[in-house]
């Protein structure tokens, strides 16, 4: 019989100097808070305690205890405090796992074949709470280090990446997570008006002040928020462009089957595609832009619909005229008077559009065609 767990044992201090020097070399953030021979003394010593523990707990197939578990949410609680980034504690927490397996596998000899299996059936019952405890004290360090804006900016990319760390912070910080959540993505076009790092902290502080509910900007023009149904998605929105000022075009998508992430990206494609107002009446699905997305998806299709939309251009204010003809449901009394122009003149430019293009305005044709091309021509640019 070997003895898997002696030979491990044994290994311990090099192992752990080994480690070490991998976290440091590799990750920026710990190799600034290594710089002096006292932390890196400390870092050796937290590395030499988790193998220590770990072997043991194996041994006998015990979990780590309470106690173990408070001293590694502590070191987490100091590594945030220390200003370490939350990518590189998730890089730390990877190198660790892949060094003890390979660590089992070195120290394994021809006869450890049960307590090979022992250890890989321990880890994910029992090892799984050291991680766990380490990312709770690192979230919970993070309070003395970040403001709560930027935690809240945190918790929404975690979310939108179905990270399972999200559960925790976002019961630390007290923002409730929908069980069916709703991702809605404002996109501000054009580089002119994408607001500076100042403007978007303080429209996000101004808009959690309004709601408590997971908002970011994940890219300088793209701000994103996860609400719970329509109904808050529209309030958001609302309450969004009358903070910032700023015109939108604005795309939604609910998370079925818990995969967040994929609804982030469908919501992402349809504010690319949907049309950008001043003052969005309504936050658009795939039901109210699928055809938009499926020619944005086929270049030679949305070149076709801009070829169109360059027809219209010619004509006074075509584009203009369609979306508002289409968004009061063709009532040409209702266009009129939302375009402030005599229906006689509405009349003339509808005939031009026919004209020009070939389209009845209010032929099933017409309608299926140039509702697309007038959204495609107000989208933000790709």
């Amino acid at each position: 019989m070997g003895d898997l767990f002696a030979s491990w044992r044994d290994r311990i201090d090099a192992n752990s100097e080994r480690a070490v020097d991998l976290y440091v070399r590799e990750l920026a953030g710990f190799r600034e808070i290594a710089i002096t021979a006292k932390a890196r003394a400390a870092m050796l010593d937290f590395a030499v305690f988790l193998r220590r523990r770990t072997i043991s707990l194996i041994a006998e197939d015990l979990p780590f205890t309470e106690a173990d578990l408070s001293s590694i949410a502590a070191i987490g609680r100091d590594r945030a405090a220390s200003g370490i980034s939350f990518a590189a504690q998730r890089d730390v927490l990877r190198m660790h796992h892949s060094l003890m397996l390979r660590e089992v596998d070195e120290a394994a000899g021809r006869h450890d074949l049960d307590d090979v299996m022992r250890t890989l059936a321990w880890w994910p019952t029992r090892g799984l709470t050291a991680p766990a405890a380490y990312t709770r004290g690192y979230l919970l360090g993070q309070g003395t280090v970040l403001p709560e804006v930027e935690r809240v900016r945190q918790l929404t990319r975690l979310i939108v990446a179905d990270d399972p760390a999200a559960a925790e912070l976002a019961g630390i910080l007290a923002v409730p997570v929908p069980d069916r959540p709703l991702v809605v993505v404002c996109r501000v076009p054009g580089e002119s008006r994408i607001p500076d790092d100042r403007f978007r902290a303080e429209a996000l502080r101004h808009l959690l002040s309004r709601q408590r509910i997971p908002l970011s900007w994940e890219e300088p023009g793209e701000f994103v928020a996860v609400v719970a149904d329509a109904a808050a998605a529209a309030r958001m929105v609302r309450d969004f462009v009358e903070s910032t000022g700023l015109p939108v075009a604005v795309g939604a998508s609910h998370a079925t089957g818990g995969r967040v992430a994929a609804a982030f990206a469908g919501a992402r494609e349809l504010s690319r595609v949907a049309p950008v107002r001043p003052a969005p009446g309504t936050v658009h699905y795939l039901t109210d832009l699928f055809a938009e997305v499926g020619a944005n998806r086929l270049p030679p299709v949305d070149g076709w619909l801009r070829e169109v939309s360059g027809r219209l251009a010619t004509g006074p204010r075509l584009v203009g005229t369609l979306d508002a003809f289409y968004r009061n449901d063709m009532s040409r009394s209702r266009t009129a008077a939302s375009l402030n122009i005599h229906p006689r003149t509405l009349d003339y430019r509808l005939s031009r559009v026919r004209d020009l293009t070939g389209l009845d305005p209010v032929s099933v044709r017409g309608v299926r065609i140039l509702s697309t091309v007038v959204n495609r021509a107000l989208a933000a640019p790709s």
